[in-house]
């Protein structure tokens, strides 16, 4: 939970224009001297970005921050000057910072492309950056990726270096600036702070000491306070006003001014987080609802399922007990049609069976008719004769023999249904042959 506090915070913090967290606490009420004129120490290679020299606050009242070359944190991002800007009966510093486009520096024209508005000192392209010649120093024989493009500043180049108050500049965010202040930002890089911490050790860039014209106006890098590479101021940009016989109830002043800005800004900071925790507890409150809400829907759905795969698989078992029982009625119909043919059958079978009782024996009959009988079927065989004797003297024949009975076929077994033939007759037997007279 605390770490989820702490990136909520990290979250409200970046929501806050940089205009208003950039102030680091020191309030004033004596605005700083005009910014000095000097010339812009040449590049050191390619890929230094110039960030303009501005007017810091220390123990020992305002000193000089020479402008210098530094290194971009990433490819195609530029630099936003701090500014100094009245507020709250004080002046108050806004730190600068890197991003993808240059924001809103108070409309103070710091020279060499920052005219107030913008930057018109160079752009990237391809990763590489491409310098204007017409505001910045380079050394064409190094750096190839330059271009001439005549820079016209809209704003007067008083040397003015903060916005509101008396004297101060009146210029306000534009809405591409107001953008630009919403975007994703890089603090100044470390070569940065430590030029600032190196400046503010140099006694010789007081502004009590050198009176608006430093002697190290700017750099060629960063903390590089010597060498060939140090230029220096030809003049201050305004008469200096003396600031260092401040009174001590001004200092005092000064001071309760800028303890008043830090217990507000204490205040502030801990009203933000005390809202930043208000919006964390709704916010688990609202994740606790909405994870009930989902625990809910989620059993209703899992209990609307089982109620559903229940009714399925009720409905299923019972088109199966239905369509067991179909096929139960059908087996049974079949069954019994199977039962009642049999029975059909059964009966066609009895009722035939005489029929078939019946034509046996007339086939019987027939066949034994086809079959040759003693009497009928076969001629009876002729008695042999005897050799033909010498006639003896003549005799009284002796009487006919009578006809042997003819032979009956035996009766046809009659049907109940069809009438039988009588029985043919049989045929007579051969007469015996009558013995010639002589």
């Amino acid at each position: 939970m605390r770490n989820i506090r702490l990136v909520l915070l990290a979250l409200l913090i970046l929501a806050i224009p940089a205009v208003s967290f950039a102030q680091f606490g020191v309030a004033i009420t004596i605005a700083p001297p005009a910014l000095p004129v000097y010339s812009q120490p040449m590049a050191p290679a390619d890929g230094y970005l110039w960030t303009p020299g501005y007017w810091s606050y220390g123990d020992e009242g305002y000193f000089w921050v020479p402008g210098t070359w530094v290194m971009a944190p990433e490819v195609g991002f530029l630099w936003t000057p701090g500014y100094w800007g009245w507020g709250n009966n004080a002046y108050a510093w806004n730190e600068g910072y890197w991003g993808p486009h240059v924001g809103f520096y108070g409309g103070v024209n710091y020279g060499f492309g920052y005219g107030g508005v913008g930057y018109q000192g160079g752009y990237w392209n391809n990763n590489a950056f491409y310098y204007n010649r017409s505001v910045n120093n380079v050394n064409v024989t190094n750096i190839h990726n330059v271009y001439n493009k005549t820079v016209i500043n809209n704003t007067a180049f008083n040397h003015v270096s903060y916005n509101g108050g008396r004297g101060g500049i009146s210029a306000r965010p534009t809405a591409g600036e107001e953008t630009a202040a919403q975007e994703r930002h890089s603090p100044a890089t470390s070569a940065q702070a430590d030029h600032q911490q190196a400046a503010g050790k140099n006694h010789e860039l007081l502004a009590s000491v050198n009176h608006g014209r430093p002697a190290i106006a700017a750099t060629a890098k960063p903390g590089e306070f010597s060498g060939h590479g140090v230029v220096a101021a030809r003049q201050a940009g305004a008469p200096y006003k003396a600031t260092e016989n401040r009174t001590a109830a001004t200092r005092s002043s000064e001071n309760k001014a800028a303890e008043s800005t830090r217990t507000n800004e204490n205040k502030a900071a801990e009203s933000r987080a005390a809202t930043t925790r208000t919006n964390e507890n709704k916010a688990a409150a609202t994740r606790t609802s909405e994870n009930k809400a989902a625990e809910n829907r989620a059993a209703t759905t899992r209990t609307n399922e089982n109620k559903a795969a229940e009714s399925r698989a009720a409905t299923t078992r019972t088109n199966e007990n239905k369509a067991a029982a179909t096929r139960t009625s059908e087996n049974k119909a079949a069954e019994n049609r199977a039962a009642t043919t049999r029975t059909n059958e059964n009966k066609a079978a009895a009722s035939r069976a005489p029929e078939n009782q019946a034509a046996k024996p007339k086939v019987a009959q027939r066949t034994e008719s086809n079959k040759p009988t003693q009497t009928h079927a076969q001629p009876a065989s002729r008695p042999a004769t005897t050799a033909r004797a010498e006639p003896a003297p003549r005799q009284q024949s002796t009487p006919r023999p009578a006809a042997a009975p003819r032979a009956q076929s035996a009766p046809r077994v009659e049907t109940a249904a069809r009438a039988q033939s009588a029985p043919r007759p049989a045929r007579e037997a051969p007469k015996a042959e009558e013995r010639p007279r002589k």
